[in-house]
């Protein structure tokens, strides 16, 4: 899924336009923060969160969503989602009649903005990917049925190796572009190429994450459990091994390139 924050007093418009344009190409969802949502779902008692789904919809309300809540629903089923006025620092921004060095693309007039160069725009970027959207991914697949298992591996940022460590507060990751994503795809075939094995996804984040965020995932589904967990473990030591991807560690006391240590 592409998503992207569009920022600016002219948001709410270029949103609507842009929503539209990318209707074209996959499912399109939104999500802002103000004026609050009118859902016709009451929250009953003590209900943290209720829902009401019928013929014309559905709508929800609840407490405590975040934004990293919806961007991993909606990647799940949507192509795209747009965030108007809610920034994120996973989502790039489109400043919509306003200036910010950190756009992607900058809007003077949402009324006669080119939405073709904003949807290439949003393309550009890395594509927001989780755990459950790769799950989804593999079992919209046309041999699904022929599927009797899904084994999974996510790696995250991991604080502390022991007790007396130094705390790890983030890492940083560089891909070789282009050639990080052809390596992975290059991978994940011959994987697939396998006996028993029906589909492989792997997504690797670049950028900054923070210690306790996913960094990786492994996704295999495949006709028996035995073929999904030695797949499984085959691509993650591939990924790790094969694929160009730079790691910056940077701790309480220090920062350094894992691979100047190596």
């Amino acid at each position: 899924m592409y998503a992207a924050s569009v920022v600016g007093p002219d948001s709410t418009t270029l949103v609507e336009r842009l929503a539209d344009r990318l209707a074209d190409e996959g499912r399109v969802g939104t999500v802002t923060s103000e004026p609050p949502l009118d859902s016709t779902a009451d929250r009953p008692g003590g209900a943290a969160v209720a829902y009401r789904i019928g013929s014309d919809g559905w709508a929800a309300a609840g407490e405590d969503r975040s934004i990293g809540d919806v961007l991993d629903d909606c990647a799940r089923s949507c192509s795209y989602l747009l965030a108007d006025g809610v920034e994120d620092r996973r989502l790039p921004v489109i400043a919509a009649g306003a200036d910010r060095e950190d756009a992607v693309a900058t809007v003077a007039d949402a009324d006669r903005a080119d939405l073709d160069a904003l949807a290439e725009a949003v393309e550009r970027v890395e594509p927001y990917e989780s755990l459950g959207s790769l799950v989804a991914a593999v079992k919209r697949s046309p041999v699904a049925e022929r599927s009797g298992a899904i084994a999974t591996f996510t790696g995250r940022v991991r604080a502390k190796d022991g007790e007396d460590d130094s705390r790890t507060e983030l890492l940083e990751f560089e891909k070789y572009e282009g050639v990080a994503e052809e390596r992975m795809a290059a991978i994940s075939r011959e994987l697939e190429d396998r006996d028993g094995v029906l589909g492989v996804r792997m997504h690797h984040r670049s950028g900054v994450i923070p210690d306790g965020e996913d960094i990786v995932f492994v996704v295999v589904l495949a006709g028996h459990r035995e073929e999904a967990f030695r797949t499984v473990e085959d691509g993650i030591n591939r990924l790790k091994d094969e694929v160009p991807i730079f790691k910056k560690e940077v701790t309480v006391e220090e920062e350094f390139w894992v691979h100047d240590r190596a």
